[in-house]
């Protein structure tokens, strides 16, 4: 087979980053919708990422945030969001590129997209990822159907 000197791999990743946007927007503009929550799942040591200095010691790596009951301020770009959450009685506002995002999930509909982000350079070798931070909801269950892009990846 020939080289994809298109990126079709890239072109579909940021198609799929698009129904984050799109689903972050109907969040600010109209609230969640019946029983709509979300997991999302970034690398805290990516580029453009912006947290305390608090969160990025205890999440050096990769943080889960739910967006349920209790978030602020959601303001959603074309390039990422930011929103305000809590976290132990702390009110934090958080800066995410969609390029940073690794993972997306709506447990009301079992709809997820998973995203593969690379580790920036320099940065030191990969740690146990720490639990996700959770809202008043249980983690979703494993059997949720997640869209994962090395399916449509050359083998």
């Amino acid at each position: 087979m020939a080289e994809d000197l298109m990126r079709y791999d890239l072109m579909a990743q940021e198609a799929l980053r698009g129904v984050i946007r799109r689903a972050l927007d109907v969040a600010a503009k109209k609230g969640l919708p019946g029983e709509h929550h979300f997991y999302i799942s970034f690398r805290t040591d990516a580029p453009g990422v912006e947290v305390s200095e608090k969160l990025k010691k205890q999440y050096p790596e990769e943080i889960t945030i739910v967006l349920q009951h209790q978030f602020y301020n959601l303001d959603v770009r074309e390039d990422g969001f930011s929103v305000d959450l809590t976290f132990n009685k702390v009110p934090e506002k958080l800066v995410v590129p969609y390029s940073a995002v690794q993972g997306f999930f709506d447990p009301s509909v079992q709809f997820g997209l998973q995203f593969e982000v690379k580790k920036p350079e320099g940065a030191p070798a990969e740690t146990p990822k720490p639990e996700p931070v959770k809202d008043e909801r249980p983690a979703p269950s494993g059997d949720a159907a997640v869209v994962s892009l090395d399916a449509f990846r050359k083998k």
